[in-house]
This record gives C-alpha cells, structure tokens and sequence, in this order.
C-alpha cells in the first residue's frame, strides 16, 4: 500500500510515519489490496487532527479524528473509524452478495464497470407437472421461492408465477 503523509503546520517524523503505516495496514485484512492512501495530519483547533481517505474500486473511505493529546492517539482513533466504516459498508455489501467475501466483493465490484457479455452459469432442469394456480402458489410457497414454474392445468400451457413486491402474486401465461 502507498502511504502519502502530509503535515501541515507541523513536521512529520519518522516514527509518526512509521507508526501510521503499521497501523493502516492492519485494514489489509478487510481487503487484499489497498491502492493508495492519504493521510494529513495537522495542528488546529485545540489539538492534532489526523485526516485519512482510502479511494477503492467502488467508494472512498474517509476518516477524521481530533486529539488533543498527540498525533499518536490521533491516528488510533481515526484507524478505528475507519474499521468501524468497513464493518458498515460490509454488512452492506454482504446483503447484496451474500455468499461471497468481502475482498472477492470489492474485486468485483470494481469489475461491475467493466462491459462484457452476461453468461450462463447454471442451468437447473425438473420435472413440471400439471397443476391448479393455487397449488403452484402453495408449492412457491412452501420452497420459500420468489417464483415457481409449472404446467398450469387449465391452460396445459408451462406458466410463471412470481412474488411481487405488495407481497401479491403475478401469473405469466405465454401468448401465442
């Protein structure tokens, strides 16, 4: 990871630089590669203010901390900041890609700008038989699906029923 320190109003050691390289490394276990951050520190306002943001593939991480004991403390509790934006974004990004880590995610979600051509990655076959509309809805139902295909057996044509979001259901009969 690429850290750029800055001072400003004050000079940057290099115990200070090594101190908060140590610890915004620490945040590479959320991901596997952290590109760059930025990080200034400066006096003001009553203490140190330590400033960090971390551009990745899909949002920046942003963090400030104001210490009025030293840069040192500054830079612990702007890192937990951060972690603790991790964790919101996490449980975020985990809602909408469930069974996948966090770092696979963040590639990923980087990889969403990039055009290509959707593909097929599985494809399921089963058996249909024949049944009413309201047994197809019970059979959804009773899988915990937001939809069910089936042979409607008052048409004898293959129907999809789906769970629309009013919690109602929606019948796609194909027309010929």
């Amino acid at each position: 990871m690429k850290i750029a320190i800055r001072g400003k109003n004050l000079e940057i050691t290099e115990g200070l630089r090594d101190y908060t390289e140590k610890k915004l490394n620490k945040l590479t276990r959320y991901f596997d590669q952290i590109p760059e951050a930025q990080v200034t520190a400066l006096t003001g306002r009553g203490g140190y203010i330590v400033e960090v943001t971390i551009p990745l593939n899909s949002f920046i991480l942003r963090a400030e901390e104001i210490s009025s004991e030293n840069l040192y403390t500054a830079v612990d509790l702007v890192v937990e900041k951060l972690e603790k934006q991790i964790q919101k974004h996490r449980t975020k990004l985990y809602r909408r890609f469930r069974n996948q880590g966090l770092k696979n995610l963040i590639t990923v979600m980087g990889e969403e700008n990039v055009v290509g051509a959707p593909e097929v990655v599985r494809t399921k076959r089963f058996a249909i038989k024949p049944m009413p509309v309201e047994e197809a809805i019970l059979q959804m139902s009773l899988l915990g699906h937001d939809f069910y295909v089936f042979s409607n057996a008052e048409t004898d044509q293959v129907n999809v029923l789906y769970r629309r979001k009013d919690g109602n259901f929606g019948l796609i009969e194909p027309e010929f």
